[in-house]
């Protein structure tokens, strides 16, 4: 079975350490135990990541990202060769721009 290297940006772990500030103003359990899941799901990336859907604004950014759902939060992840990166981690109702990608 092929396995990914999974690298997540600064620009991602900038956006998990924000939304776990801001989940945990209300309930600091609750953004210890978000940040648990999400972790737990980018580590399942190292195996099968292109199960993940394309995302909605693919076609209007001119990338073939892909993301993963929990909650309320999406976590958007590109897949080259046999990396997978992570790119972003944002509230789910919030539109894509390219502006918003490390180069």
């Amino acid at each position: 079975m092929r396995k990914y290297r999974v690298e997540i940006t600064k620009v991602a772990e900038s956006d998990i350490r924000e939304i776990f500030e801001y989940i945990s103003r209300a309930n600091k359990a609750a953004a210890f135990k978000w940040v648990e899941e999400i972790e737990r799901q980018i580590a399942t990336l190292e195996i099968f990541p292109m199960r993940c859907p394309i995302i909605p604004e693919a076609e209007e950014l001119g990338e073939e990202y892909r993301h993963l759902s929990y909650g309320n939060y999406r976590t958007i992840l590109k897949v080259e060769r046999t990396k997978v990166i992570i790119m972003r981690v944002i509230y789910s109702t919030r539109l894509l721009e390219l502006e918003m990608f490390e180069k």
